[in-house]
């Protein structure tokens, strides 16, 4: 009987226990689905340094100070300090960049870190004497902050915490799948899903992707991207002046393999971005310090053979420039590279170069911004450039929906994105692309119009100004 007694209450303790464990299982899978499901205003699928800028830009925007806006980040959150070491990866940031930085606070963080200002730019042809310099002199700004690149991203990343506004981070956020709206439920709230690999799942009303030239956001959108590879391969490296001296010029010769330069970052360091073949770059990576030294004075110092009729031909006009626009309209008014003393051990490496450009930037609900929308060769320094201008114009964009009182992904705000970057961004893409296709020659005729263009060109102020300013855009 006892027995039995103590059967009944042990069972029904169990079943307390079961009936607890039971609604604590419900309880942990309600409370799960709450955090693994949530929904924003605006997600920004990628944190590099043009979509932390974006996340930044929007949260300090005061239209969206009531929003919820999202970045998610693939990799792990990251401790950043200044390494007495320069990094090897650097960008030339043009004024328009260097304006809308500040615009978001994160310039003074640099400031506060370091930067080289670039006063004066000399391009030359290594088949020719023809050569184009640029000063700072006739220019309202410099030419050209040679940033590195993790400087740039501690600068934004530090601003978006300092600002506290309403943007939220993610990190380790690999993206499973995304899930975009057709056209018939554009204007519905919350119509497109992200899903991370970890069962995580957002819904926002706008997705911005920023997740680079392999982006997945701009696969989702199924849109035609018109692209190729180069068959180059950009080495970069740090690397030490043999002497000291005022570092203030960019330097920038065309090769018959590509270009090759040198951007100041000290007054005894530079840095360089050679592009050169796969097979060369793979070499250059592979040689002795000593070796690879020799090989970038080479590329700055060797004499080719130049052609009798271009030879002929640029004295003349070089000769003719001197007596209409005065002696700096000479070839004669060339600077000397500086020579190299050293590599920076363990500085050189090496990526792939190539050409993208999607056909359309935005879909419904979905935008893309930067080397997600387009990709191009460096020998301009357009890359990062041409991002920070992306996030400008789409910001602006985003706030006046708002202030209209229109949804966020409105069509007609995000198609005005659209037509007003690919009418910046395409031509001067185009151009990048055969300016690097003209310089990929050293036949005769080609060298000479080049040549010929290129002295025109230097000896015409009110040009090269333009020019400037276009590059800074």
């Amino acid at each position: 009987m006892a027995s039995t007694c103590c059967r009944k209450i042990i069972s029904v303790s169990l079943s307390k226990n079961s009936l607890g464990a039971y609604y604590g299982v419900i309880k942990r899978n309600v409370h799960d689905d709450k955090v693994r499901s949530k929904t924003y205003d605006i997600i920004i699928a990628g944190g590099g340094m043009v979509g932390t800028a974006m996340a930044c830009c929007l949260g300090k925007n005061p239209k969206l100070s009531n929003h919820k806006i999202l970045l998610l980040e693939e990799s792990a959150e990251k401790t950043w300090e200044l390494k007495p070491e320069y990094s090897n990866r650097v960008s030339a940031l043009g004024s328009n960049s260097k304006a809308f930085l500040d615009s978001i606070g994160a310039w003074s963080h640099i400031e506060q870190s370091r930067f080289k200002e670039v006063k004066k730019m000399q391009v030359w042809d290594a088949f020719s004497e023809a050569v184009i310099t640029f000063n700072d002199e006739n220019l309202k700004d410099d030419i050209a902050y040679i940033v590195e690149n993790d400087v740039c991203m501690s600068a934004i990343n530090k601003q978006l915490k300092e600002s506290k506004g309403p943007v939220e981070t993610v990190y380790k956020a690999k993206i499973k799948s995304l899930n975009l709206p057709s056209k018939t439920d554009y204007s519905k709230t919350g119509s497109v899903k992200v899903q991370l690999e970890d069962g995580t799942v957002y819904t926002c009303n706008l997705l911005i992707g920023a997740d680079g030239a392999n982006s997945r956001v701009r696969s989702a959108m199924g849109v035609n991207y018109l692209s190729w590879n180069y068959g180059q391969m950009g080495v970069v490296a740090t690397l030490q002046l043999s002497e000291p001296t005022s570092n203030i010029v960019a330097w920038q010769r065309f090769l018959p393999s590509g270009p090759i330069a040198l951007l100041p970052l000290t007054d005894e360091l530079s840095s360089l971005v050679w592009s050169t073949s796969t097979e060369d770059a793979k070499l250059l990576l592979g040689l002795d310090s000593e070796s690879f030294v020799d090989y970038v004075n080479e590329a700055l110092w060797k004499q080719y053979p130049i052609e009798k009729p271009v030879e002929a031909i640029t004295k003349n006009l070089s000769s003719l420039l001197h007596n209409i626009f005065g002696p700096t309209a000479a070839a004669g008014a060339r600077q000397l590279p500086p020579s190299i003393k050293s590599v920076v051990e363990g500085s050189r490496a090496a990526f792939p170069l190539g050409f993208g450009h999607s056909t359309k930037y935005v879909g419904p609900g979905v935008a893309l911004i930067g080397d997600s929308a387009h990709r191009v060769h460096p020998l301009a320094g357009m890359g990062v450039n041409l991002g920070f201008g992306d996030v400008d114009c789409l910001q602006k964009k985003v706030a006046e929906a708002i202030y209209s009182g229109s949804e966020i992904g409105n069509s007609q705000y995000l198609l005005e994105y659209e037509t007003e970057r690919q009418r910046h961004n395409f031509p001067r893409m185009v151009f990048i692309d055969a300016l690097h296709k003209l310089y990929g020659t050293s036949f005769m005729p080609v060298v000479l119009l080049r040549s010929v263009g290129l002295q025109l060109t230097d000896a015409l102020t009110p040009l090269k100004k333009i020019i400037m300013k276009q590059a800074g855009a």
